[in-house]
């Protein structure tokens, strides 16, 4: 017994040390991508689409604190205290960061849900395109969600999770906040995403942040496309997570039907204005990590 018992905690010993090095392979990785990016980003001074412009000054240079950061964050605290564990069912490219079955509540809110920053993007975003409808492709425990509703995205507002116990602590969470009028489709993606695009006759916006894998995220991106109307915008997030979401963005950005792109390494916005005559893509970071291209050195 004592010898079985001390082979399990080799073996335990054994696979921390390999999570910790996967991890950190990751994270290597993950830096030479960014450092990819850093050296041919532009800034706000170096965008001459008017229409980028726009957007970027409205939805990344707007401080503007809004009414529903404070009730969104305020969940995301409480979540973050609470020790629930729920049987996660991941029908994607897994989580590098803890990719055991079980999982608390408050693990899942620290790795999966989008921060602060990034929601607040979303939501200024929402309110820049005023979409007639909204669909969301992974909704994890919903701040995410809350984000994307707030910002008075109206109906019908559909958002989309793989794991059933995920989606059952999302529309708890979507409930308490007053937004129990979204509706949350449960199952994988490729079996639920053409059933729930049969109910949009245009989809406005499109968040896509699920099933981080090359083949899957071109196909769900090349299914929502099929309902795109000039005025779309779709996001998609993690676009710089890995070698093929890389290669799945750069798939996306060579669409012929893709006007521009914005990409500032976290999320990759696609827009399809005809209005835009050439296709324009940009690599986007505020003007104080490039001082230099600021305007206050020509």
């Amino acid at each position: 017994m004592k010898i079985e018992v001390g082979q399990a905690e080799d073996e335990g010993k054994i696979q921390t040390r390999q999570g910790i090095m996967r991890l950190f392979k990751f994270y290597i990785r993950y830096l030479w991508r960014f450092l990819n990016f850093y050296t041919k980003s532009s800034t706000i001074y170096d965008i001459h689409s008017p229409f980028v412009a726009s957007f970027v000054r409205f939805v990344f240079l707007d401080d503007r604190v809004y009414y529903s950061f404070r009730g969104i964050e305020m969940l995301r605290a409480l979540l973050l205290k609470n020790k629930y564990r729920i049987r996660i069912m991941d029908f994607g490219a897994g989580s590098r960061a803890n990719p055991a079955q079980w999982r608390e509540v408050r693990n899942i809110v620290r790795y999966g849900a989008v921060p602060a920053r990034v929601g607040r993007l979303l939501f200024r975003a929402v309110l820049f395109v005023r979409p007639g409808n909204v669909l969301e492709m992974g909704t994890s425990l919903g701040i995410s969600t809350l984000y994307l509703r707030l910002a008075g995205a109206r109906k019908p507002f559909i958002t989309m999770e793989g794991c059933p116990d995920t989606a059952a602590e999302a529309r708890n969470n979507l409930v308490r906040m007053g937004c129990g009028d979204v509706e949350v489709v449960v199952g994988p993606f490729s079996r639920m995403l053409p059933e729930v695009l049969r109910r949009y006759e245009q989809l406005d916006f499109l968040y896509l942040d699920g099933d981080h894998r090359e083949g899957s995220s071109y196909a769900y991106f090349l299914s929502c496309l099929e309902k795109a109307g000039p005025q779309s915008v779709f996001v998609i997030a993690d676009i710089h997570w890995s070698d093929e979401m890389e290669a799945a963005w750069a798939r996306m950005q060579a669409h012929p039907r893709v006007c521009a792109s914005l990409d500032n390494f976290h999320l990759g916005f696609l827009f399809f204005d005809r209005s835009i005559r050439s296709p324009v893509h940009f690599r986007y970071v505020p003007w104080y990590y490039k001082p230099w291209h600021s305007g206050i050195f020509h």
